[in-house]
């Protein structure tokens, strides 16, 4: 069997020293992210699965001599159930454009190393980096707590966003349709909702997301972060590739669904570069309205995204991390409101103009999609009876 270590402490997470060129020189955490043999995370997007921030100790898996870990296994993708009592999460952040949000899963089997949700894992015990991609947890009851909290009779609607977390049409969701049970929930109360993945199993329910948008009550927004397959096939694994992403938007802007494209995250010196001809490429798929993020490295993040590069492009790692800390203010990351989804200086505002004019030119943006309340009425049990105002 192979041997582990409890005795180093864990160090907080934290912004890391640099040396004279950008080189990290952190050896504690150098050693907390020690690489997972390749076969063992095949088609995974972490290279590591260093213990969350909130672990006191940190264990290694270490060879013993005895070639013992070769005996381990594989990372399998394991689903537990997620016993949350209440569906809706609220938020006050002034950066954002909705106040509340459902998130079917915890985890996210795509993999995609930059995803900035991978932090939250570690509340969960588990570890932001393999952890996150292979052991998720399913909201079973989410359509019946929906359905419950849409009933209450102070309940105010607003937009609901889904797929600001975790992907609600990742892989597992072929299995468990939690997310089309929560669609029939909204269609049914007239609840508008808007949607973000990367995946093309969203067009699975494009019946009842047709016949939401014809009530202007459903859009659907897609990442393509890059049109490079390969670059794709490295960042997130197991999403859609970037040709299916765009054909997905093209047969929902088809089927009258109002698309929107998210060039997200725009990470410097590796795909920001794709910025006008990922535009290009929605435009002409139908996408009348586009956004983008820039890369954003909270907590663990940094590091996971860190290795990644080192194993994947080690030669742009310097230029890449530098560019980040150009936008970041000096650091790795700022979370501030308002900074964190753009980016400070000259080569966030460069990214920033760049982008206004592609979608200027291809007519992007130039009306806003406004998803109404007027047709919501709150749900009623089936066994109810109808008061004299429904007769």
């Amino acid at each position: 069997m192979a041997r582990y270590t409890a005795a180093l402490k864990r160090p907080p997470v934290q912004e890391l020293p640099s040396g004279p060129a950008g080189e990290y020189v952190d050896d504690a955490t150098e050693l907390l992210g020690v690489a997972v043999e390749f076969e063992r995370r095949r088609g995974r997007g972490a290279q590591s699965n260093a213990v969350g921030r909130y672990e006191p100790l940190a264990r290694i898996a270490f060879d013993d001599g005895w070639r013992s870990l070769d005996e381990l296994p594989p990372f399998k993708t394991t689903v537990q159930t997620d016993a949350t009592r209440k569906i809706i999460t609220r938020n006050s952040s002034p950066d954002i454009g909705f106040d509340r949000s459902i998130n079917p899963y915890r985890g996210c089997e795509h993999g995609c190393v930059y995803c900035f949700a991978r932090p939250t894992h570690a509340y969960l015990g588990m570890s932001p980096g393999l952890d996150f991609e292979s052991k998720l947890f399913v909201k079973p009851e989410a359509a019946e707590l929906l359905e419950k909290e849409l009933a209450a009779p102070n309940y105010s609607p607003k937009v609901i966003a889904i797929g600001t977390n975790t992907d609600p049409y990742q892989p597992i969701e072929r299995k468990y349709q939690v997310m089309r049970r929560i669609l029939e929930v909204l269609d049914r109360a007239g609840h508008p909702v808007g949607i973000v993945t990367k995946s093309a199993l969203v067009l699975r329910d494009l019946d009842i997301l047709a016949r939401m948008a014809e009530r202007n009550l459903a859009k659907v927004a897609l990442s393509v972060t890059t049109l490079d397959a390969e670059l794709a096939r490295k960042m997130e694994p197991r999403a859609a590739t970037p040709m299916r992403r765009l054909e997905t938007l093209r047969r929902l802007s088809q089927a009258g669904v109002p698309t929107t494209v998210m060039v997200a995250p725009i990470i410097p010196a590796l795909n920001d570069m794709e910025i006008e001809r990922i535009l290009d490429a929605a435009q002409a798929a139908g996408v009348k309205e586009a956004g983008y993020v820039l890369l954003r490295l909270p907590l663990e993040v940094r590091d996971l995204f860190r290795e990644w590069l080192m194993a994947n492009y080690p030669d742009r790692y310097r230029h890449v991390f530098k560019l980040i800390r150009d936008m970041r203010g000096g650091k790795d990351y700022d979370s501030e409101w308002g900074k964190r989804m753009k980016g400070t200086g000259p080569y966030a505002w460069m990214i920033g103009r760049r982008f206004e004019i592609a979608c200027e030119k291809l007519g992007l943006n130039t009306t806003k999609r406004k998803l109404t309340t007027e047709h919501f009425r709150h749900p009623k049990p089936d066994d109810a009876q109808m008061s004299l105002f429904d007769q």
